[in-house]
């Protein structure tokens, strides 16, 4: 059977793999959108994003579960993907701690069910998401692929690393070329209502404080979504060739990030500035699972894609509160 020339985009409902599938299809490149539809979070937010896509011939949509073993090895053989992009996971460092099962299922079993796929299917290329999670309780700022990971700080994060290890692995045992990607605190439309400048809009808006840990004193490389549809566009049709630091496997690590940490009362301020309005802010003390600063080193991924951030802080706020706006008609 011919190789299917659409790509596959595991999370297509996601945030981020929403953003992608949409770059993905601009680019008159086909996409299978793969989502369980789950209720982490509002499921009818993933609904509308999903409406979104469908409005482009080009896309089309199987729900399905990663952690699904036969499900997903025949949606493996009927398409025979050339190019995978993974970005389904369950996500969240705080949900983590209280409900491991869950990650073990999608970011452990879900993971190694796509490595599978791609494996018997003769996939050219996976690319797939890891975090910034990974580098933990790390001192040694920016972040750099090669910096040790051996001690993350949230199960979350343990799945994470996992990931990179397991893809290794197969890269070396298979020569499957793959490409993982440590996202870096993304933001932007269409986000995650899980996530801080989610969760500050909603609390600000409705007059309800907003809680930030180390007493607000916490710094965050945070990533436009836009930049980084960008990045991963362009590394699809970089597929990885034998890598000395990588056991000479078809393997590579790069960070996704901004490479420029921000305040966080920083950016609640502007917030607050395009809301209008004053946060109350609950300053408590840090919480298990969190960092004090991320900060990421991208010096690897400009020089092989050329990619450089370009979304200013204050520009990315504006644009995600008048997404909020619109989207939630306030």
């Amino acid at each position: 059977m011919m190789a299917d020339q659409a790509i596959l985009v595991t999370g297509a409902a996601g945030f981020i793999g929403f953003h992608v599938a949409r770059q993905l299809l601009a680019e008159g490149r086909p996409v299978v959108g793969l989502d369980n539809l789950n209720n982490y979070y509002d499921p009818a937010l993933k609904r509308a994003r999903l409406d979104v896509l469908q409005r482009d011939g080009g896309f089309s949509f199987v729900q399905a579960d990663l952690a699904d073993r036969d499900t997903i090895a025949k949606l493996f053989a009927q398409h025979q993907f050339a190019t995978v992009v993974h970005l389904a996971a369950q996500a969240g460092v705080r949900y983590s701690i209280d409900h491991p099962q869950t990650y073990a299922d999608s970011n452990l079993q879900g993971f190694l069910n796509v490595l599978e796929g791609c494996r018997h299917n003769g996939c050219r290329h996976l690319v797939y998401a890891s975090s910034s999670s990974v580098y933990g309780a790390n001192t040694k700022l920016p972040f750099a692929i090669e910096d040790k990971t051996d001690h993350p700080v949230s199960f979350y994060a343990a799945t994470k690393k996992a990931n990179e290890v397991m893809a290794q692995s197969y890269s070396h045992l298979y020569r499957l070329p793959v490409t993982g990607l440590r996202f870096f605190t993304i933001y932007g439309p269409w986000g995650r209502p899980d996530m801080a400048m989610f969760l500050f809009v909603n609390a600000i808006m409705e007059g309800r404080p907003i809680r930030l840990f180390n007493h607000g004193k916490m710094r965050r490389d945070f990533t436009y979504v836009d930049d980084v549809t960008r990045v991963v566009s362009k590394l699809i049709d970089r597929v990885p060739v034998d890598n000395p630091a990588a056991a000479n496997a078809p393997s590579r690590l790069y960070n996704v990030g901004n490479h420029h940490p921000e305040e966080l009362m920083h950016v609640v301020g502007l917030l607050e500035r395009e809301l209008g309005r004053t946060a109350v802010k609950d300053l408590l003390p840090m919480q298990p699972g969190d960092v004090l600063e991320t900060f990421a080193d991208v010096g690897d991924l400009m020089r092989d894609t050329g990619f450089a951030p370009s979304t200013p802080i204050e520009t990315g706020v504006r644009n995600f509160v008048g997404w909020y706006r619109d989207y939630y008609k306030v």
